[in-house]
């Protein structure tokens, strides 16, 4: 097979198209605001937020409403509890996060074992991307344009607020408006990714981007562009390899973006592994002939 017959055979399937476009409005919003996820030190939050995400996406389901809406009151709800016992009681702010998450998803999955249901809702757990339809297409175009608008929009605040929450505070901004601004975009962001991956797997594409990012330059402006470009270019190619392998959409595309991490992990000039090893063996000869 050649080439071209590679890249034009799975479009010739209106599934995989809108797979295809879904995917990669996904990836472009989860990889900006990983950026800032990944600087703030709120992995796990996504983490939280994504499996949180559950009980409403049933309960959305039960009541015939869009499994959009329920999986974003629950995200938010998610990061209000996670508040409310972090603030309210001498329980650290990482075990209120297992305690919540672990307990909504919890009751996410219980909900699912007693809905008698037609639609296989473990597709919300895994991802059903091939399943997209024309209206979840557009409930997700709707949705990624506006956490894509807000983060544009506010992204110098977001920015200040990563590096330097003081410095933030001392010139006007309010810190906890920010920190509630980008936990709201991180659950109607998990909402977006849930589609492509399910809630299992969402969490890495709101880390992975960014991490490997980071690890390529110094400059936030740069990570803001690197990150949404490898997250695509993993998306298309996590794609077309589980047309061509036979294989779950969501897991190849995020395994795909592993193994990007992983290369520049090991590769990247200045932060990879082997990287490192270089600038270290160079500075070792300079002070040798010094």
């Amino acid at each position: 097979m050649n080439p071209i017959d590679f890249l034009l055979e799975p479009l010739a399937y209106e599934f995989m198209v809108r797979a295809l476009v879904t995917t990669v409005l996904s990836a472009i919003v989860c990889a900006l605001l990983s950026c800032w996820l990944v600087l703030v030190g709120w992995s796990l939050m996504g983490d939280a937020v994504s499996h949180a995400v559950l009980p409403g996406v049933v309960i959305a389901y039960i009541l015939g409403a869009p499994f959009a809406i329920g999986a974003l009151v629950f995200g938010l709800l998610a990061v209000v509890l996670i508040g409310a016992v972090r603030g309210t009681s001498r329980v650290k702010e990482d075990a209120a996060i297992g305690i919540v998450f672990t307990s909504l998803f919890a009751l996410g999955l219980v909900l699912i074992s007693v809905t008698p249901s037609q639609t296989d809702l473990n597709h919300i757990i895994f991802g059903n991307i091939l399943g997209v339809s024309t209206g979840d297409l557009i409930q997700i175009a709707a949705l990624s344009a506006v956490a894509f608008v807000v983060l544009v929009l506010k992204r110098r605040d977001l920015t200040l607020y990563a590096f330097d929450p003081t410095h933030a505070h001392a010139i006007g901004l309010n810190r906890r408006m920010l920190g509630a601004l980008l936990l709201g975009l991180l659950a109607l962001t998990a909402v977006v990714a849930l589609q492509v991956v399910g809630v299992i797997l969402v969490v890495a594409m709101l880390i992975i981007p960014g991490a490997t990012a980071y690890l390529l330059t110094d400059r936030f402006g740069r990570m803001l562009v690197i990150a949404p470009a490898i997250s695509v270019a993993c998306s298309i190619v996590g794609i077309y390899l589980s047309y061509w392998l036979d294989t779950a959409s969501g897991g190849m595309v995020v395994l795909t973006q592993g193994a990007v991490f992983t290369l520049v992990y090991l590769l990247s000039p200045s932060h990879g592994l082997l990287g490192r090893h270089l600038i270290r063996a160079r500075r070792r000869r300079a002070a040798l002939r010094a």
